[in-house]
């Protein structure tokens, strides 16, 4: 199945992002806020980087509390590793487990069209796999 199938009713307009100016103690609280732990970081309508928790945590240990008030686009994850539309949940979950990632943008050409977690390819597999298993007993109840 491909990326597109798995975000096709979703709004893209919902992503949460953040601008690579905004500030490590803003960017923080909109991941509390919304209880999600990573997001793409923008540069005008282009994906720059990612943050996440990681990110903090990484940037706490070797700076200290004064990374908070730094701009979010001097800390984050770059250059965004992305994955096309086009791509299939497999291809995606292969990548996510190769560069030991979480979170991926999805671009259409240059723009941002969705953001998915491995929670969200994970599922899709397993619903995939349960949708085979059934046609597997219906076929061998039907033979």
């Amino acid at each position: 199945m491909e990326i597109s199938h798995l975000i096709a009713g979703r709004d893209p307009s919902q992503i949460v992002t953040c601008d690579v100016s905004t500030p490590v103690r803003e960017v923080i609280a909109l991941l509390a806020e919304r209880r999600i732990g990573a997001l793409p970081v923008l540069r005008g309508d282009e994906v720059a980087g990612i943050f996440s928790e990681r990110d903090l945590i990484y940037r706490v240990a070797e700076a200290g509390s004064d990374c908070l008030e730094r701009p979010v686009g001097e800390v984050m994850t770059a250059p965004a590793i992305t994955v096309s539309k086009h791509e299939t949940v497999l291809d995606a979950l292969g990548l996510m487990t190769r560069r030991r990632i979480r979170h991926l943008p999805v671009v259409n050409g240059s723009t941002m069209c969705g953001f998915i977690s491995i929670g969200d390819l994970v599922k899709s597999r397993l619903d995939e796999i349960a949708h085979e298993a059934e046609a597997m007993r219906h076929y061998i109840q039907t033979v």
